[in-house]
């Protein structure tokens, strides 16, 4: 069994997924609100388009195994990257911290040519648009697409890691996550234990 093929996440059912009828639920105002709450911390997906390089900033961004090494993120259908994210075979996620703030902003911000600055990024020797000078990235195999409402969620085996700036034990690091609409750095000064 190849590696890939190890890493593939098999749904039950091979059809649309459509969500269950359950009566009422929470509306798109009160479940916003819930998750405003909620921090998420910052990345930037690239990959490769039929029509050049394209970025995207996401907030959920999450590793689910170690073994194989898989991650999973979802991207909104609004989004102009979304259809070449989706369609890729690989990606490159590009894992921020403060330092790496207008990036951030770059990759959330409608209508911008994301690749202008041509001495912000590179290629990987296989393809792949990078990011130079963030705090680390994972190239990926896409191993999983799921349709899921306005958003599509992307399952990805990791190829390749990069770390440029390491954060050692029981050190704050320099995080960067979203939360109520804000970025937000993450030290000392955010720690509670």
């Amino acid at each position: 069994m190849t590696a890939s093929r190890s890493a593939r996440i098999e749904a039950e059912d091979s059809g649309p997924h459509r969500p269950h009828t359950l009566g009422a639920t929470v509306s798109a105002d009160e479940f916003k609100a819930v998750f405003r709450g909620h921090p998420g911390g910052i990345a930037v997906i690239t990959a490769q388009g039929p029509d050049g390089p394209v970025a995207l900033t996401a907030s959920s961004v999450s590793s689910v195994s170690v073994d194989p090494p898989l991650l999973i993120f979802s991207t909104s259908v609004l989004s102009s990257a979304t259809p070449a994210i989706a369609a890729a075979e690989t990606i490159v996620v590009h894992l921020l911290d403060a330092d790496d703030l207008d990036l951030a902003r770059l990759g959330a911000t409608s209508g911008v040519d994301r690749f202008a600055d041509t001495d912000a990024w590179t290629r990987l020797s296989t393809g792949e648009p990078v990011y130079r000078g963030v705090r680390a990235w994972v190239r990926c195999a896409v191993v999983s697409r799921m349709d899921a409402g306005s958003s599509v969620v992307i399952a990805a085996q990791a190829l390749q890691a990069h770390v440029e700036r390491d954060i050692p034990p029981a050190e704050a690091g320099n995080g960067l996550v979203y939360h109520n609409r804000l970025w937000h750095r993450l030290g000392e000064h955010s720690r509670v234990d």
